[in-house]
């Protein structure tokens, strides 16, 4: 028997219960979770805790990457987290998450959530040179959208690599098309 395939799921550290980002990231959790996959998140909160939740409310597993050293601040994994996966570095830590997801999904965040889409749009890049497939990344909300066409546009990146969806409904149903 095959473990599922894990989805690493990135987004803002600083959204709370009530807010639509928060519940979009609960949503998310919940139907990646629905449709058999594990989830991977950063394991701390916001988003995290979220997406983490929503996949543990359903019955999913949930892998927390987290970085004890970069963040001594904070007390650990969320409590939805299956399985902690301390990471000693933020770059290690962003390797893991890309390295065992079968795709990404980037919901809104700032700084720290544009270090894990760039990285992971860029390992999809270098992909091509190892002979290996591009892992699917799906980047949710006009934001990403915007950004994705001005790099693309500005770096000569390819645009074709990321999926750029409204919803998270949208994410979820174009990881359940590309990752089997």
């Amino acid at each position: 028997m095959t473990a599922p395939p894990i989805i690493a799921v990135f987004g803002a550290s600083r959204t709370s219960p009530g807010d639509g980002l928060y519940e979009d990231g609960v949503r998310c959790g919940a139907l990646l979770a629905d449709a058999g996959y594990t989830v991977m998140t950063g394991g701390y909160g916001g988003v995290m805790e979220a997406v983490s939740r929503g996949a543990r409310d359903r019955g999913g597993t949930v892998l927390g990457v987290t970085a004890p050293e970069v963040f001594p601040d904070r007390a650990g994994a969320n409590e939805f987290v299956s399985h902690e996966r301390p990471a000693v570095h933020l770059l290690d830590r962003i390797h893991d998450m890309t390295r065992m997801s079968a795709a990404t999904i980037t919901l809104p965040g700032s700084l720290g959530t544009l270090t894990e889409f760039v990285a992971a749009w860029n390992l999809a890049f270098v992909a091509r040179f190892s002979g290996t497939k591009p892992k699917p990344l799906i980047a949710v909300g006009e934001p990403w959208a915007s950004l994705v066409d001005q790099l693309a546009t500005t770096l000569d990146a390819d645009r074709a690599l990321v999926l750029t969806v409204g919803t998270v409904d949208e994410a979820v149903t174009a990881v359940r098309r590309l990752v089997h």
